[in-house]
């Protein structure tokens, strides 16, 4: 489909996709799980596709050395969505990359967390470096606990950021964002109509938690959000939740991956309906805090 022939349904109507991915044991397979779903979310007509957290590289042991074009899109992972966005000639957030800051001498062990909003013609609208990093330390059992440091290895963004865009005003955040209220309310002010959630969410806090917050943080500022998660329940390791999923300002869940595999969650947007629900519960304007 040329971008002569496709056309939002109607001024207040797009499709979202969420691609759920399971990592794979190199960024070329990545890469290429990457390209093969984005793909089926531009044929099922999807406007914008949203990719998960750290999509190409996670799990990766040489990460630094991986990433050490990845400066501006120069990269390998950078350089492909471009090139996705503009051959599907579809909207994408790039989940996030480990982007080196431009300022010399960059730290290599500790890049940005960097979530790109290109659009169909394979140009960078905006990006978005994650601000809160996993510091936390995660019990499953008496037998069972890990500890996550994602400062150890990320530098944290400080700039919050609402993209105008022709079909919404999308905000953008990354994983552990999501328990941050006051960034969505934010984002919210700014007239973000739809809030992009890429994420690496682990299993035993998404299986407690991801649904939940996904649709608290839809309900509370009346707008959608589009969570999309690696996967991987099983890892003796690593165990990622998946659940990705799109939901609506009343906090329901228009369509979802169940499961432990790879998928799409895909749903059409209509933004009236943000307006609808502002109309007939103002909650704005009852804000007394």
């Amino acid at each position: 489909m040329t971008s002569s022939q496709k056309s939002y349904r109607t001024e207040d109507t797009f499709t979202a996709a969420a691609i759920q991915l399971m990592p794979a044991d190199s960024v070329a397979k990545n890469l290429e799980n990457a390209k093969s779903l984005l793909r089926e979310a531009a044929s099922r007509g999807a406007d914008i596709a949203v990719l998960p957290e750290n999509f190409a590289y996670y799990g990766q042991s040489n990460t630094s050395a991986l990433i050490k074009d990845e400066v501006d899109e120069l990269g390998l992972a950078g350089k492909f969505l471009r090139a996705q966005a503009q051959e599907l000639e579809i909207w994408i957030v790039g989940g996030t990359i480990p982007v080196l800051g431009c300022v010399e001498p960059a730290d290599i062990n500790r890049p940005y967390a960097r979530s790109y909003l290109v659009n169909p013609k394979g140009e960078r609208e905006a990006y978005y470096d994650k601000i809160h990093l996993f510091d936390a330390d995660i019990s499953s059992s008496q037998d069972e606990h890990r500890q996550y440091r994602e400062s150890n290895h990320y530098s944290a963004g400080n700039s919050v950021c609402a993209v105008p865009t022709s079909f919404a005003n999308i905000g953008l955040t990354v994983c552990y964002d999501l328990r941050f209220p006051e960034l969505y309310r934010n984002l919210a002010d700014q007239g973000a109509e739809i809030i992009t959630v890429p994420s690496a969410f682990t299993a035993n806090t998404g299986e407690a938690h991801w649904e939940i917050l996904l649709r608290a943080r839809a309900i509370e500022n009346q707008l959608f959000i589009v969570g999309a998660n690696l996967v991987d329940r099983d890892h003796p390791k690593r165990g990622l939740w998946g659940g990705s999923a799109i939901i609506d300002p009343w906090g329901t869940i228009l369509d979802s991956v169940t499961g432990n595999q790879p998928g799409i969650a895909i749903a059409d947007i209509n933004v009236e309906l943000i307006r609808q629900q502002r109309r007939n519960i103002p909650v704005r304007q009852h804000r007394k805090l």
